[in-house]
C-alpha cells in the first residue's frame, strides 16, 4: 500500500479516546481522528498493519488522498464501527 504515516507516526496512550487534543502522544501510538465530528482517539501503531485497519486506510486514502485539512490522520467511518474494530484488535 502506499500510504506513508512516517510522519504521523513520529508524532504519535493506550487505545482509548484521548479527551483532549493537545494530550501528548507516546511513542509506539498514534492520533487518528473518527467520524463527522472528528472525535480524537489514540491506538497503538500495531493496528496499521492490521487487515481490518489496512481497509480503513485504504478508505483514508481513496476519500482524502495525501493532503486533507485536517492535518491528523482521519478515519472515514463511524465510531461505532471504529470501536468495534479497535475492541477486535485488543483482543489480539
Amino acid at each position: 500500500m502506499g500510504f506513508r504515516l512516517h510522519a504521523i507516526l513520529r508524532t504519535s496512550v493506550t487505545a482509548r479516546q484521548a479527551t483532549s487534543k493537545y494530550v501528548e502522544v507516546g511513542k509506539g501510538y498514534v492520533a487518528v481522528y473518527v467520524g463527522e465530528k472528528h472525535k480524537r482517539f489514540i491506538i497503538p501503531v500495531s493496528y496499521l498493519n492490521q487487515p481490518s485497519f489496512q481497509e480503513l486506510l485504504s478508505q483514508v486514502e481513496e476519500e482524502f488522498g495525501y493532503d486533507h485539512s485536517m492535518g491528523g490522520l482521519v478515519i472515514p467511518c463511524t465510531e461505532d464501527i471504529f470501536q468495534h474494530i479497535t475492541s477486535c484488535l485488543n483482543g489480539l
